[in-house]
């Protein structure tokens, strides 16, 4: 008989960003930035905790300061996943729990997007999961946009920023192209793999981090949604998320 696992969140939230310094601290109605998504996460049923993880004292103080559970880490991390891994292991997480990587900048997080992210680890087997959602030809053109492709179980065969997969047949027609949402769920011990692991060939190529787990052999279960993401990159996305979260 299967076992849902113990779910958390961890949610990484650097102050140094090339593009907006000070990202986690941005107003958001009366609120930093980091507090909105905490709301939005918290309200996800299937997370039993929800923490910040942080590598300035600046951030650290403001989530004291709002009650939201915050660790300290290290500010040399060469992704959030190291920043996740390191959070994971303070905190003290069972290696059969499940860890969301929140992305920090979503302040409009879907809470049920989370919920189908971590639904699926109730069979043992799955060690990873992502989203993905459905785009047209003419998006799957942007290489800023990454794509994957599916095996008929629903994991990932591969990821990148070209357009998959490839028509040879033009007589065929088009296709579905999925986008990959950067999101993602990790079993601890996954995770634990994951980050010692150098970066792989293909990761280096593609620059895409999720191309190690598959190079080592660590499945991605991709889970369809419907939901449209959209992170605040720059100081001009503030009014975008504004509007959004006022309507």
């Amino acid at each position: 008989m299967s076992v849902f696992p113990a779910c958390y969140g961890i949610i990484p939230a650097r102050y140094k960003s090339h593009r907006f310094p000070g990202k986690p601290l941005a107003d958001i109605l009366g609120k930093p930035m980091f507090y909105r998504v905490y709301e939005r996460a918290v309200a996800c049923p299937l997370l039993k905790k929800v923490w910040l993880a942080t590598d300035d004292q600046r951030i650290y103080d403001a989530a004291i300061t709002l009650d939201v559970p915050v660790v300290m880490t290290d500010p040399d991390h060469p992704s959030g996943s190291d920043r996740i891994m390191e959070a994971a292991r303070a905190l003290g997480l069972e290696d059969d729990a499940v860890v969301v990587n929140i992305q920090g900048d979503e302040p409009a997080l879907d809470p049920d997007m989370l919920k189908k992210l971590v639904e699926p680890f109730i069979a043992h087997e799955i060690q990873v999961t992502t989203l993905a959602r459905i785009i047209d030809a003419k998006q799957a053109e942007n290489p800023d946009r990454v794509k994957v492709v599916r095996s008929a179980k629903g994991f990932a065969l591969y990821f990148s920023r070209s357009k998959i997969p490839f028509i040879r047949d033009s007589e065929q027609g088009d296709t579905d192209y999925l986008l990959h949402i950067g999101i993602y769920a990790y079993r601890i011990s996954a995770l634990k793999s994951f980050t010692a692991l150098p970066p792989s060939p293909l990761e280096n190529i593609e620059k895409l981090e999720q191309l190690r787990l598959l190079e080592a052999g660590i499945p991605i279960y991709v889970v369809m949604t419907d939901y449209l993401g959209f992170g605040v990159d720059r100081p001009e996305d503030l009014q975008l998320i504004l509007r959004q979260l006022q309507q």
